[in-house]
C-alpha cells in the first residue's frame, strides 16, 4: 500500500489501521476463549476416563492441537495488534505480510501457553489416582515451578498498588513489558507527552502513553493468573479443612 505524503492523509490512515487492528485483536480474544472452553472440556472428559481407568492418548492428542491453536491465536493477534500500533505511513510502499510475518515469528520465540496448558492437562489426568506425587522423571520442585510459572513480569500495578487481576484497566508497556493501571500511568506520565521512567525498581526503560497497549497476550495472561491463584487458594483451603479434622 502507497501512503500519501499529506501529514493529515497519513494520520487518518495511520488511525484507521490502528482502529481495525485493536478490532481484530477484540475479536481473536473471543476465540482464543471458546477454544479455552474446548480445552477444558477435553480436560475434564479425560479425567473422568482416567477414573475409570480407560485410555485417555487420543484426548491428550486433541489437547495438544487445542493448546496450539490457542498459541496461534494470541500470536497472530498480538502481531496485528503491534504492527497497527506502531506502523506509520510513508510514501514507500508498505509490505504488511512481511511486517506481520516478522512480528509473529518473534513472538513465537517467546515463551507460550502451550507449555503450561498441556501441563494442565496432564496433571489433572495424573492426580485422578497419584495426588501429591511428583510426575514420571520429575522432582516436586519442578512440578511447583512449572505450574504457578507466569509470563507476566509484575503482578501489582507500581502506582496504584492494585494486583493486576483487579485492575479495571490493564495496560503494558510495548518497551519494558511492565503492567500498569491505564489511568494510574495516565495520570502519571507529563501531558505535553514526554516519557518517564518506569516505576518498576531497576527497570531503565521508559513510559510513553502511546507505547502502553491492553496488547492480545496480556488478557489471556491476566486469566492464567487469576485462574491459577484460584487453584491455588482451592488447595489452600483443602489443606486447611483436611489439617482441622486431623486435629479433631
Amino acid at each position: 500500500m502507497a501512503s500519501s505524503s499529506t501529514p493529515s492523509v497519513r494520520d487518518h490512515a495511520s488511525g484507521r489501521l490502528k482502529r481495525a487492528a485493536s478490532t481484530l485483536a477484540e475479536d481473536t480474544q473471543s476465540l482464543v476463549s471458546e477454544i479455552k472452553k474446548a480445552f477444558t472440556m477435553v480436560k475434564n472428559i479425560a479425567v473422568d476416563l482416567e477414573r475409570e481407568k480407560e485410555s485417555t492418548k487420543e484426548l491428550e492428542t486433541l489437547a495438544v492441537q487445542l493448546s496450539e491453536s490457542c498459541d496461534n491465536c494470541i500470536r497472530h493477534a498480538s502481531a496485528i495488534h503491534t504492527v497497527g500500533n506502531e506502523y506509520q505511513p510513508t510514501s514507500e510502499f508498505t509490505d504488511f505480510k512481511k511486517l506481520l510475518d516478522e512480528q509473529f515469528m518473534k513472538l513465537k520465540a517467546m515463551p507460550s501457553q502451550n507449555d503450561r496448558l498441556i501441563r494442565q492437562f496432564q496433571e489433572a489426568v495424573w492426580n485422578v489416582h497419584h495426588k501429591g506425587q511428583p510426575m514420571p522423571g520429575e522432582e516436586e520442585e519442578d512440578i511447583v515451578m512449572t505450574s504457578t510459572q507466569s509470563n507476566l513480569l509484575n503482578v501489582k500495578c507500581p502506582l496504584s498498588g492494585k494486583m493486576i487481576t483487579d485492575l479495571a484497566e490493564p495496560v503494558r508497556s510495548m518497551d519494558c513489558k511492565h503492567i500498569y493501571e491505564k489511568e494510574a500511568v495516565i495520570a502519571y506520565l507529563p501531558r505535553n507527552g514526554n516519557k518517564k521512567q518506569c516505576c518498576i525498581a531497576g527497570c531503565p526503560k521508559f513510559l510513553q502513553a502511546h507505547r502502553l497497549v491492553c496488547d492480545p497476550f496480556l488478557l489471556t495472561e491476566i486469566d492464567e493468573l487469576r485462574s491459577m491463584n484460584q487453584q491455588t487458594e482451592q488447595a489452600q483451603n483443602v489443606e486447611d479443612f483436611t489439617g482441622l479434622d486431623d486435629e479433631d
